[in-house]
């Protein structure tokens, strides 16, 4: 008996330390399952909505326009994001986020159209952005400091796990019943998920007391130099990602033809290499200087369109996808930064406003990459390559090694 009490609480003492190291709780577990569901449904259509433009006779600037406003839209939803998050606590929000991208959902199910795509983008292409900061929110406040990027590494790596999986059922979807009703059928899916989501949500995640708050107009003036830093240089790293960003599907499946399951699987070589690293790099991040992983990072945001402008064939391209795969090499880390850099007592607020600004000015890229790519896909994917150069550095003159590894003063 007394061998059989030893082992159990052996048994429990792992499993606290486990979930010491990893940042589970309650609220954490609820929020992964939340991302699992959600993710799981929009992945499986949104990666192939530029081919559904296109077959539903949209052109590249109608596709461009569709990047764009995904842009600009996480831009103007990031702030309001963090600031309901701040207003009314995180779990609120996220309820009101994930019933937002179910109405994107039935537009798009009930009016097959490009024109119904762009209505229905505005309530579902950017749950992603407006749920973010109040993710980082509860991430924040459940997770001990010296846990955080490996907290925010768990949400990337289970965000990865629909990403991974998603556009395999997507394409599978699309060469069963064709890329229209293929892509109605996701977003069937996509709205069944995300309402079994707001269940968990309701079961799992719980508030904490909320801190007195800062006035939100006053979270742009409360940016140490460190974070205009890194701001400055991520707005130049995602000029590089969105430029080509909506035409990577076009151009691995309609210049090189390769089928759209194809394309799911070299999704699915991507995610697994991001998630493989997630978990080594945040342990070692949480312990030393957060400032080499987000200048890899970088540099691996800066070859992915190089690399991919080579490959013309499927082998080729495993290589191109596990590059993209490594820009999320330090990204995590990139977020947990921000938050260390945001003040205690508004860091939703300060995290929305961060991707505000980013957003907005990366949206013109993206606008910007449908006519680059109406000249030559080359100029298109060059042009991104060197903003991602200039990004990088950037980030490593200005920022500075001694603090980034420090909690900002308020």
């Amino acid at each position: 008996m007394d061998k059989l009490q030893t082992d159990s609480r052996n048994k429990k003492g792992i499993m606290r330390s486990v979930k010491s190291i990893f940042g589970i709780n309650s609220s954490m577990l609820g929020m992964l399952i939340m991302v699992i569901l959600v993710g799981m449904g929009e992945k499986m259509a949104e990666r192939f909505l530029p081919l559904y433009l296109i077959a539903m006779g949209g052109t590249s600037i109608i596709i461009g326009l569709l990047n764009g406003m995904d842009n600009l839209l996480s831009a103007l939803y990031s702030f309001p994001g963090g600031w309901l998050a701040d207003k009314i606590g995180y779990k609120k929000a996220l309820n009101i986020f994930n019933l937002m991208a179910m109405f994107g959902y039935l537009i798009v199910i009930i009016f097959p159209s490009w024109i119904a795509v762009l209505v229905g983008a505005v309530f579902f292409i950017s749950w992603t952005a407006i749920s973010l900061p109040a993710t980082m929110s509860l991430i924040s406040s459940v997770v001990p400091v010296n846990r955080r990027s490996m907290g925010i590494s768990m949400n990337s790596i289970v965000k990865r796990i629909p990403m991974s999986l998603g556009p395999i059922l997507g394409g599978a979807l699309i060469l069963r019943y064709g890329r229209i009703q293929g892509v109605r059928y996701a977003f069937i899916v996509a709205f069944i998920l995300a309402g079994v989501a707001l269940l968990v949500q309701s079961k799992f995640i719980t508030e904490q007391p909320k801190k007195e708050k800062t006035e939100v107009i006053k979270s742009s003036r409360r940016f140490s130099a460190n974070l205009r830093h890194l701001l400055v240089s991520d707005i130049l790293v995602r000029f590089c990602e969105q430029i080509p960003y909506a035409f990577v599907v076009v151009w691995v499946v309609e210049n090189n033809h390769i089928n759209e399951l194809q394309f799911g699987i070299l999704t699915t070589i991507e995610m697994v290499t991001a998630i493989l690293i997630y978990i080594p790099i945040a342990y070692l991040a949480d312990r030393s200087s957060r400032k080499p992983f987000i200048a890899i990072t970088f540099a691996n945001f800066t070859l992915f369109p190089i690399v991919l402008y080579f490959c013309h064939n499927f082998t080729s391209m495993i290589f191109a996808f596990i590059i993209r795969g490594l820009k999320e090499f330090g990204e995590p880390t990139r977020k947990a930064l921000i938050m260390d850099l945001a003040p205690e007592d508004a860091k939703a607020s300060i995290f929305g406003t961060y991707y505000m600004i980013r957003d907005v000015i990366v949206s013109f890229a993206a606008f910007g990459g449908a006519f680059l790519w109406e000249r030559n896909p080359k100029i298109n994917f060059f042009t991104a390559a060197a903003f991602g150069l200039l990004g990088t550095l950037y980030f490593t003159l200005m920022v500075k090694p001694k603090s980034v590894n420090t909690i900002a003063e308020a």
